[in-house]
């Protein structure tokens, strides 16, 4: 996939707006995608939330603020894959980032669980997110939806991720994930919005799919 030239290219908004018949399947699917996901999915659920709770007891699930379409604020559900303190560990260990720009990942993440490591590694604590999707807050494929913290280190260029609803799943995910930093993860998101139909939504799922089946170095 080849990435942007020129950081100077800007999204028309107008006509992403106007897409109407897209984003109206897409919505569609979304909904059906997401509760047959719940569905089926539902033992393997079950089981991730009592290796979690018997690993120390602590919440099942984790909720965060994350920025969504045009800005807009949600709290996006993930299964709980760090130590209960994770967040106040957080401004410890900045200095350790593996990637530039306004996102924290670290490889050796002292703050994952023994069962965090194995739902991240297979992407398994992504699976709530279904539930945000219901909500037409997330969708199934689009941009990873950043923290506020994240969103206030933005240029104007890095905010054109913000003009369509984020995803559970994307091309950054489905494809380079840690191979890249933060810029090349916003020129892949850029990409992804310019290039969005049906038929390429349905490729990253299927791509996210076998990432799950057989994990790159996700972490």
């Amino acid at each position: 996939m080849k990435l942007l030239e020129s950081k100077v290219v800007l999204l028309n908004r107008d006509k992403i707006k106007s897409r109407f018949i897209y984003h109206g399947i897409k919505r569609i699917f979304d909904i059906v995608a997401a509760a047959c996901g719940i569905i089926i999915l539902s033992p393997l659920m079950i089981i991730i939330a009592v290796l979690i709770k018997a690993e120390d007891h602590g919440p099942i699930f984790y909720k965060q603020v994350r920025v969504g379409k045009n800005g807009k604020t949600f709290k996006m559900y993930k299964f709980r894959s760090m130590f209960v303190n994770a967040d106040q560990m957080l401004a410890e260990l900045k200095e350790q980032n593996d990637v530039e720009g306004p996102m924290f990942k670290m490889k050796d993440d002292p703050r994952i669980t023994r069962i965090g490591h194995f739902i991240r590694k297979h992407s398994l604590d992504e699976l709530p997110q279904f539930f945000n999707v219901i909500k037409g807050e997330m969708s199934l494929v689009g941009p990873r939806p950043p923290l506020p913290a994240e969103v206030a280190e933005y240029s104007d260029y890095d905010k054109q991720r913000l003009y369509i609803i984020p995803g559970c799943t994307g091309l950054w995910q489905a494809t380079k994930r840690n191979e890249v930093g933060f810029s090349e993860m916003v020129q892949l998101d850029i990409e992804y919005i310019k290039k969005a139909n049906f038929w390429f939504d349905l490729w990253i799922i299927w791509k996210t799919v076998e990432i799950v089946i057989k994990p790159n170095e996700s972490y």
